[in-house]
């Protein structure tokens, strides 16, 4: 457990300190970095306070708490152990995942604050980090307006993660939530041309049995990322279609490019073991438009409001649809210009149905 609450001096430290990290990597969004510089220079400038033996960082879809893409620290987790890493989180068994903390209200979790029996038993704790050598994990929420924009994990052996570190990035977590909300609008890189759809049959632990040749077009992308990168993915949505209440997957994640891969996984019934049919495609249009709404901060209703002008109805359509007035729309519609920096319905819905905007978007998630 901790060493209790910091003097008085040291938390004064500690609030400098967390200030000066959250003023950088919110200036470095606001200048256009994308979410992997957002968070590279987060882990650099964190890691000369919170000291880890591995780190890794992720930007999460707000609406559905999936991972959209990760960023490791200096030392990565060996490879054989990914795919143990992307089960645990979204297996459904597991104590401490992202999700689960986002859901109670957490903003920083150390896993010996968890149930013992359930750590005994994890995947995450007994198959990677023990074998790994690592006592200690601390797990971290990047939250702003009511979203979860992302999380960190720390990991390491020796002595266990300390109040005055919890502390330290509690208080770092708001400004790297809003660095990362930031950096999902930020400018995103040309992308190559698209291979087309691809499909790959899982077995029962999530490997791949059969794969289309688009699919190995695919593959060779994600391997830009990481070797393996196809793999872990494609895991990771099996066992998230087979803990949803529907069977069905669906990710968004980051390519090499700066782009964005739509990734789904459908469980299939009646086979003698588990099975999973995953797709693979490239995202775009509206598919992205609700997650760059929320990249927008709007509300709820000013969301609803804008997908209704998306499709084309009138002021008095929404207002009927969504029973609200039309001053009420009209109320609506002028904090979502301004939010989006848009003057007419027009040049809204031209900024939200354009390709270079919705590349900047995440998405991820059960359906």
């Amino acid at each position: 457990m901790g060493t209790g609450p910091p003097p008085a001096h040291t938390g004064f430290m500690l609030e400098i300190r967390a200030e000066k990290v959250g003023r950088e990597v919110v200036a470095l969004a606001a200048a256009g970095a994308d979410v992997t510089q957002v968070h590279g220079r987060a882990i650099e400038l964190v890691g000369r306070t919170v000291r880890s033996d591995l780190t890794c960082w992720a930007m999460i879809d707000p609406r559905s708490l999936t991972i959209g893409s990760m960023t490791s620290g200096p030392d990565r987790v060996p490879p054989e152990y990914e795919p143990l890493l992307a089960e645990s989180e979204y297996r459904g068994r597991d104590p401490g995942t992202f999700a689960e903390l986002f859901r109670n209200g957490r903003s920083a979790a150390r896993g010996s604050e968890l149930p013992p029996d359930e750590v005994a038993h994890s995947l995450r704790h007994a198959g990677v980090w023990r074998p790994l050598g690592l006592d200690h994990e601390l797990r971290v929420i990047f939250r702003i307006g009511g979203l979860c924009w992302g999380a960190a994990g720390f990991v390491r052996s020796g002595a266990d993660f300390t109040d005055s570190e919890v502390e330290f990035l509690t208080r770092v977590a708001p400004a790297v939530a809003s660095a990362t909300r930031a950096a999902v609008c930020a400018t995103a890189a040309s992308r190559l041309g698209d291979p087309g759809p691809a499909v790959v049959l899982t077995g029962a632990a999530g490997e791949p049995l059969a794969l289309t040749a688009a699919a190995r077009d695919w593959q060779d992308r994600f391997d830009e990322i990481a070797p393996g990168r196809l793999a872990v993915m494609v895991r990771a949505a099996a066992f998230g279609a087979r803990a949803s209440g529907s069977g069905v997957f669906r990710t968004r994640i980051r390519d090499a490019t700066g782009g964005w891969i739509l990734m789904r996984a459908t469980a299939l019934l009646g086979g003698a073991e588990p099975q999973t049919v995953v797709t693979i495609e490239h995202a775009t249009g509206l598919e992205l438009a609700e997650l760059l709404l929320a990249a927008y901060a709007l509300t709820a209703r000013e969301r609803d409001v804008c997908l209704e002008v998306m499709a084309g109805y009138s002021t008095a359509e929404i207002a009927d649809r969504r029973g609200i007035t039309p001053n009420t729309v009209h109320d609506h519609l002028k904090a979502i210009y301004t939010k989006t920096g848009v003057r007419s319905r027009a040049e809204l819905t031209a900024r939200l149905r354009s390709d270079r905007d919705l590349r900047r978007t995440t998405a991820a998630g059960p359906e």
